[in-house]
């Protein structure tokens, strides 16, 4: 059996993180390997451009280059954490995932 992937998604303050927390406390307390995560984040470099990403006025940076800082953050996030988790059969929820960019980008 491979693992599986949760995203939790909604607008600031909708309680994504709060949701995924209990979900993951509920699920390790029957046993399962749980991974939680966010995006953009999740890895030493997602953080870098989460860091960029949010230090900046949405105005400073053309809408492509924030598109593609977004993708890069999550190409790293997906190869550094989500696959490896998967394929050890462990249970990913990530607060945030693609559909966010879709909504924001």
């Amino acid at each position: 059996m491979k693992g599986v992937f949760i995203s939790f998604e909604g607008i600031e303050g909708t309680g994504k993180s709060t949701q995924s927390r209990l979900l993951a406390e509920h699920l390790r307390a029957k046993g399962h390997r749980v991974i939680q995560t966010m995006e953009p984040g999740g890895t030493k470099i997602s953080m870098k451009i989460r860091e960029l990403l949010l230090s900046l006025d949405s105005r400073e940076m053309d809408h492509v280059t924030e598109l593609l800082l977004y993708n890069a953050a999550r190409v790293q996030h997906i190869k550094e954490v989500i696959e490896p988790a998967i394929e050890r059969d462990e249970i990913v929820i990530t607060d945030r995932f693609s559909d966010s960019t879709v909504a924001y980008q």
